[in-house]
């Protein structure tokens, strides 16, 4: 049984590029959301969206709550809203221009790093913000990964 050089050759290139189809395509990273180590409030899901969206103002503790988010350029940004607010991140942004033009709320304060996000958070027990689960450190508690 003889295998062409040709065969052996298309072979190798139809693996040449599946293998770089699959090294372009996006890796989809896990996202936490954290809170001040002292916030007994519970979260799931939806809360945690209807809070991003400002459609609740407090935890279930009664505090207010502060949003803190990751950069627009952040990856976990993306992530965040496509996997928590069910939107794209342009989607998000429109959302949050309609609200503050009808002075109906305030959007995110946007940090620029995930160190920063972590640094707010830890150090105000009203602040609630997201990052990626691999930047988490103990001075924060993560009350959900996605």
């Amino acid at each position: 049984m003889s295998i062409s050089v040709k065969k052996v050759c298309c072979a190798a290139m139809y693996g040449a590029a599946l293998l770089g189809m699959a090294q372009s395509l996006p890796v989809h990273a896990e996202v936490v959301v954290i809170v001040h180590p002292s916030n007994d409030s519970s979260f799931d899901q939806d809360e945690i969206k209807k809070i991003f969206l400002g459609k609740t103002k407090s935890f279930s503790n009664g505090r207010n709550a502060i949003l803190i988010s990751a950069s627009a350029d952040d990856p976990a940004t993306d992530e965040f809203n496509e996997k928590v607010i069910g939107r794209s991140s342009s989607q998000v942004k429109a959302y949050w221009s309609k609200i503050l033009f009808t002075g109906k709320g305030t959007p995110p304060q946007e940090m620029s790093s995930a160190q920063e996000v972590i640094s707010t958070v830890a150090s105000n027990p009203d602040a609630i913000g997201y990052i990626d689960a691999s930047a988490a450190t103990d001075s924060v508690k993560v009350v959900a990964k996605f």
